[in-house]
């Protein structure tokens, strides 16, 4: 007999599991029902009988009309959340016209520099109808106010607004670097946004706690969950300490996790984290209200895992992809198109995915009864030995001071990155296999056309800024930014002082540049 077959987070898989399995499972205690706490089998009572996800696409590249007219065309193939995705140096909180942009504007995602932008981006959608994620995190404040103040021009009032800023900062010491001001000031800054959400956008979720790029950079599933959960864990201490109540903020968390081709570990994964959250919640945070306890969630498929090789073939890997998020209950799902490991997807490409998710939808017998899983000796053993290998790790970064202590000590970035080495040795060795990769290879691949960005974009934002600069009010603009300056000096929330800014014609640059002058920035330990 072989060696015992392993999960993605290295727990053990037996060949068959039957009665027994596991041992003394009491059913009440760790399922409940459907709807209830500890909000195992889901969220909602009858989840997808009543309704399917929310199908969103996420677009955005080139200029803001382009992706204007890309989200037309989603809408009006049935798409019914947007997600937007924005350039580099507009994640960094830079200007196109600066010099450390160049090169970058508007390559990995639409580039906005001011509120003429944002209305561009938004023009003719039904804001008060689709819901509007953005992926932003330093400057999320920033972006979301520029919507807040687009959709107000549009004769749509805060309350009426839905959606999700990522607004997951923390990760990005972890994994993706998109970091501008130290932690703790960052810390302020989204205790401020939980705060003038509560009061000025009451249906928008204020965070995403994301473990999708901790995914990415090579976390286990176990990781992904225990190094999020541990993230949120220090959000709403945060919070707590800046005075807000619990169930003022919690019931708008929101968390964003990736959809791995393992389908079964990944169903297990995502019903262990909500039994973990709802506990959390309620037994450290003392949190009331069932919606504070629930741990509701966007997946992405798994864009780690697409091959440039073969594309076509990803088409698969993102169907099995997007039938684990439903199965394990997702309340939203981006599907990736199959051309994203060579460039941005094209308007076929985008389409399919979105097809993807309406043929599991409504071709598929998946939406019909609530958490089919439930019961399965496999499947609730599996929930049970990744519910207890995330609690382990999250006892480490409990252990080394919380996600932040942990974070400057580099706990969570080492331990993504002995995972990653070990996916990398692994498929180098043919130990694990990717079809048209290291097994199933063609001795010649077709060509394909991608997606190119156009050159001419940066100059024309530049030309737009230029013009904006030269038009708009500068010294009521000065004063504006010094208000905001002050505001950051001392306690009060500051997200106030930057709409003000932003109504001006402030830029994203100079927004994040005022906040710098007070906050600083953050400078990683390990930088030489």
């Amino acid at each position: 007999m072989g060696s015992l077959a392993r999960s993605e987070s290295g727990l053990p898989i037996q060949p068959v599991y039957d009665a027994g399995t596991p041992a003394g499972f009491d059913a009440d205690a760790k399922l409940g029902a459907p709807g209830r706490f500890p909000f195992t089998r889901g969220v909602y009572p009858s989840m997808y009988t009543g309704r399917p996800w929310t199908m969103r696409q996420y677009a955005g590249f080139g200029t803001a009309k382009e992706s204007n007219e890309r989200y037309h065309e989603l809408v009006g193939a049935g798409t019914g959340g947007l997600s937007v995705a924005f350039d580099l140096p507009t994640q960094m909180g830079y200007d196109s016209d600066e010099a450390i942009a160049q090169g970058e504007v508007g390559k990995v995602g639409v580039a906005i520099d001011s509120i003429q932008d944002m209305r561009t981006l938004f023009r003719g959608l039904p804001l008060d109808k689709v819901s509007t994620s953005m992926t932003i995190n330093a400057p999320a404040s920033t972006l979301l106010l520029l919507y807040q103040l687009v959709a107000a021009e549009q004769g749509v009032p805060g309350d009426l607004l839905t959606g999700t800023i990522q607004n997951d900062v923390l990760k990005e010491y972890i994994a993706r670097g998109t970091y501008i001001f130290p932690p703790k000031q960052s810390l302020r800054l989204i205790s401020d946004i939980f705060a003038y959400c509560h009061r000025e956008l009451p249906r928008w979720n204020t965070i995403s706690i994301s473990g999708y790029h901790m995914a990415e950079a090579g976390a286990t599933p176990a990781q992904e969950i225990a190094f999020t959960l541990a993230n949120a864990r220090e959000y709403v201490r945060a919070a707590l300490a800046a005075g807000l109540d619990v169930d003022d903020f919690a019931p708008r968390l929101s968390f964003f996790f990736v959809a791995r081709t393992t389908l079964l570990e990944e169903v297990a994964k995502f019903r262990a984290a909500r039994r973990i959250w709802a506990r959390v919640m309620r037994e450290e945070f003392g949190a009331r209200n069932p919606k504070s306890q629930m741990l509701r969630f966007h997946t992405q498929t798994a864009g780690v895992q697409l091959t440039a090789q073969q594309p076509e073939v990803n088409l698969v890997r993102v169907a099995l992809q997007g039938l684990g998020a439903v199965l394990g209950g997702t309340q939203s799902l981006h599907t990736n198109s199959y051309d994203e490991a060579i460039a941005l997807p094209t308007q076929k490409a985008a389409r399919l995915a979105l097809r993807t998710q309406q043929v599991i939808a409504y071709e598929t017998d998946v939406t019909k009864t609530v958490d089919p899983f439930a019961g399965s000796y496999f499947m609730e053993s599996m929930t049970d030995e990744i519910e207890a290998a995330v609690l382990e790790l999250m006892q480490a970064v409990e252990d080394r001071g919380g996600a932040v202590a942990a974070i400057e000590q580099g706990f969570q970035k080492s331990e993504i990155e002995r995972s990653a080495y070990l996916i990398s040795q692994e498929i180098d060795n043919k130990e694990r296999t990717v079809v048209g990769v290291n097994t199933f290879v063609l001795d010649e691949e077709e060509p394909y056309e991608p997606l190119r960005v156009d050159p001419q974009i940066e100059f024309d934002q530049r030309e737009r800024l230029a013009a904006l600069r030269r038009d708009r009010d500068n010294d009521a603009l000065e004063r504006a930014l010094d208000t905001l300056r002050t505001a950051a000096q001392g306690t009060e929330n500051v997200l106030p002082a930057i709409r003000e800014a932003l109504r001006g014609h402030a830029t994203v640059g100079e927004v994040s540049h005022a906040l710098r002058d007070v906050w600083g920035v953050h400078v990683p330990h390990d930088t030489f």
